[in-house]
């Protein structure tokens, strides 16, 4: 099957299936993250490119909230959910198999490490979603769905407190998301990583000026 045919059917089965309930991982972001795996896979030396367009748009076949209490196996569940739809695409049981790993192994919460090309560049290719300008926008848009506070108004930068993700976005910052350049499975996305890293620090230190805070990190 032709790339642009397997997008398409792609494309047709996401739309189906999504409920239109999260912008954060919509088909937009199905798309962006099949861009970058492409890329990361072309620069990295390769791989198979059908296996790396149909995970992009399968990887959050089963979405689940950041507090659900089985949100570490939602890559599993994905994963699962993604075989038949592979099948019908016409998918060889290889290319089945190689295209779940990625799938399984793309989640922070299921801390699986990625065996194949494949693999390394879709984790990477999402983990880049979380940073940048794109990053900003869901951190903030994830934070409304979850009910948690933008920051502490009287400690921002947790200088006096412990940081808490739960209930303060911008404690996510540090947390989590400026760690991840040192996460990422490639050279290429440690580098793209980094450069997105940096969208965010700069965002933190207006964020910073505008509040009379100084940034402890």
């Amino acid at each position: 099957m032709q790339h642009n045919d397997l997008i398409a059917r792609l494309e047709a089965e996401f739309m189906a299936h999504d409920d239109g309930s999260d912008a954060s991982h919509d088909i937009n972001h199905a798309r962006r993250v099949m861009r970058a795996a492409l890329q990361i896979a072309a620069t990295e030396g390769g791989g198979d490119e059908g296996v790396i367009i149909a995970a992009a748009y399968l990887h959050d076949w089963v979405n689940l909230p950041k507090n659900d209490p089985n949100r570490s196996r939602a890559s599993e569940f994905s994963a699962e959910a993604a075989k038949p739809i592979l099948a019908s695409l016409g998918f060889a049981p290889d290319r089945i198999e190689a295209t779940c790993h990625a799938i399984l192994t793309h989640s922070f919460s299921a801390n699986i490490p990625p065996r194949t090309v494949e693999a390394r560049a879709l984790q990477d290719s999402d983990r880049l979603e979380a940073l940048g300008a794109i990053g900003l926008a869901r951190v903030f848009a994830i934070a409304g769905q979850l009910g948690s506070s933008l920051f502490d108004g009287e400690d921002p930068f947790a200088k006096s407190r412990p940081l808490d993700d739960r209930r303060y976005a911008v404690d996510h910052f540090e947390v989590k998301l400026l760690r991840l350049p040192e996460t990422m499975q490639t050279a290429t996305g440690r580098n793209m990583a980094e450069a997105r890293a940096e969208v965010m620090r700069r965002f933190l230190r207006s964020l910073a000026e505008e509040l009379g805070h100084a940034m402890p990190w």
